[in-house]
């Protein structure tokens, strides 16, 4: 492998992008972002080079050849699992298609590059058990899901038939400051701005969430530890967290007496219950640090800012 700390970040301009490139950046990498924001909102100060343009792009044979990266961490593509459902084609072309193509394209151009996929719980849709070890068999029960599936398949496929380094990350709930979706911001959101609670589902199911800090975290531990033979990490805390128990957090963090209602529905394809078991990733030497109830009133702060400017 190349001896050059030059890390390629697709969707560097997206919400785990921008943690994993002041990351990599602290730890003394060339970061090269390729996003699909405008310059100016991209994280410029942690980049030495940014590439606003949307994958797959010929263009990328260009960027390959002139920076020649020793790892590619691949963050681009959709996240939404509601989305998914009500547009498969775009999920499977901006995962799926988008995946395919970086993995051909360095193939063709940097051979030796380590190959980082993002990847997601929700490959294993209602798990058999708690905790989900990494053997347990894939289920997934959305678009999302599945595709994330076939891009850790071809992650397979590109280092047993070609050589190329991979590793999947199974993500499973990410949150943290700059998150402006999914439960921690829902709650957030409609507690200071709406001053009521009414979330969707029953309140008993549950999580394991991973701040961001502690995603980049782990990248490193893989870059610098993992084998690289297109295998898969649990990426999570370990813990797992009933959403009634994240809100009642949320509310204690925003120090807002208000009264958690449920409305019972659980949309179609979001599982029920999760809690990763993060043996294999701490087996190679990472700790999660970020505790929940310190990340959430980081958060929280964060969120009041943007919410209501102070």
């Amino acid at each position: 492998m190349a001896s050059n700390k030059i890390a390629l970040i697709t969707g560097v301009t997206g919400f785990i992008g921008r943690y994993i490139a002041r990351h990599f950046s602290e730890q003394g990498w060339s970061v090269i972002g390729i996003g699909t924001s405008p310059p100016e909102n991209a994280p410029l100060a942690n980049l030495t080079k940014y590439y606003c343009l949307r994958l797959p792009d010929l263009y990328l044979h260009e960027i390959l050849q002139l920076h020649y990266p020793s790892i590619c961490i691949h963050c681009a593509g959709r996240a939404s699992v509601g989305l998914s459902v009500s547009e498969p084609g775009s999920d499977f072309y901006t995962n799926s298609v988008v995946t395919f193509e970086l993995l051909n394209s360095l193939r063709l151009h940097t051979p030796n590059c380590k190959f980082i996929f993002l990847s997601s719980a929700a490959v294993y849709g209602n798990p058999q058990s708690l905790p989900i070890n990494e053997t347990q068999t894939v289920a997934p029960i959305s678009p999302y899901g599945f595709h994330k599936l076939m891009c850790e398949q071809m992650c397979l496929e590109f280092t047993k038939v070609y050589g190329l380094p991979t590793a999947s990350m199974r993500i499973f709930s990410a949150y943290g400051p700059g998150l402006r979706r999914q439960v921690v911001w829902d709650i957030c959101q409609k507690a200071i701005i709406k001053g009521s609670l009414l979330l969707q589902g029953t309140g008993e199911e549950s999580r394991d969430f991973i701040h961001a800090l502690d995603i980049a975290r782990a990248l490193s531990v893989v870059v610098k530890s993992a084998p690289m033979e297109g295998e898969v990490y649990n990426l999570g805390s370990g813990r797992e967290v009933k959403i009634s128990e994240l809100a009642t957090i949320v509310l204690n963090s925003l120090e807002e007496n208000l009264t958690l209602q449920f409305d019972g529905i659980v949309p179609l394809g979001n599982p029920l219950n999760w809690q990763a078991d993060i043996y294999k990733l701490k087996s190679i030497g990472f700790i999660p640090t970020v505790e929940l109830e310190r990340g959430i009133k980081t958060f929280v702060n964060w969120c009041r800012a943007e919410l209501v400017g102070v």
